[in-house]
């Protein structure tokens, strides 16, 4: 059975950012496994389905709720907060406590930037690599769009835009690049969710993804790397101009 742990609200001194409240959906760990690498995957999971941008304030980690949530011992919650803090996914502070990263504007258009180059790579080699069956199944992630604007759906769409950009990449059936790109997927991930309801991102977003998959379907190599990568810069350059919430 599923269960939600919700982040503790602590006090903090007067100089310090105030601390969000957030919500992770987790379950108890099966013991059969790793218990350390079974807690870094449901922990790395949760935070990459969190709104970890939806406010300003620093978000904590209660170590002790975790454990209990996840039903085993702090051991290996610690080792697992270990792992996430190594990948940039958290930061331990002494005596403050453990807190989700969160990253500044002038990082999130950076990533941005790198994703699309990464992505549009991928589009390159999936014109190569992916079958027409495997192609076709980007176009139907959108059929049931067919009929109503995106924006009369915006949270079926967010997930059905970011199940796109993350098939792209596996369709170039690269593992370097999936490798590369995993670290940067949770926070390009919540931007795009964050923005596809604004200035109407979501019908543009569209447009142009079909226009990506037409190129693939067409193996036209150049025009799918072109434009795959057209498609995040002009997120960046939309996050640079808008997005003054993340500094």
């Amino acid at each position: 059975m599923s269960s939600e742990l919700q982040t503790e609200i602590v006090a903090t001194p007067a100089a310090a950012l105030p601390v969000a409240s957030l919500t992770l959906a987790l379950q108890p760990i099966n013991a059969t496994a790793s218990l350390r690498d079974q807690a870094y995957t449901m922990l790395r999971q949760a935070i990459a389905d969190a709104d970890i941008y939806q406010s300003r304030e620093e978000i904590r980690l209660d170590e002790r709720v975790l454990s209990e949530t996840l039903g085993v011992s702090r051991t290996p919650v610690r080792e697992a907060m270990t792992l996430l803090e190594q990948e940039g996914f958290l930061r331990m502070v002494p005596r403050r406590g453990i807190y989700i990263v969160r990253k500044s504007k002038r990082e999130i258009v950076e990533m941005i930037q790198m994703w699309a180059a990464l992505e549009s790579m991928a589009a390159r080699l999936a014109t190569q690599n992916a079958t027409d069956a495997e192609i076709a199944r980007l176009r139907h992630m959108f059929d049931h769009f067919r009929d109503a604007t995106p924006a009369e759906h915006i949270a079926e769409y967010s997930d059905a835009n970011i199940a796109f950009h993350q098939a792209i990449v596996e369709l170039s059936k690269s593992q370097i690049i999936l490798d590369t790109i995993k670290n940067i997927f949770i926070h390009v991930r919540a931007i795009r969710r964050m923005t596809i309801s604004q200035s109407d991102r979501a019908s543009r977003s569209i447009v142009d993804h079909l226009r990506i998959i037409e190129a693939l379907e067409q193996r036209d190599t150049e025009l799918a790397e072109r434009l795959t990568r057209q498609h995040s810069l002009d997120l960046a350059t939309f996050v640079e101009a808008n997005c003054d919430f993340l500094d």
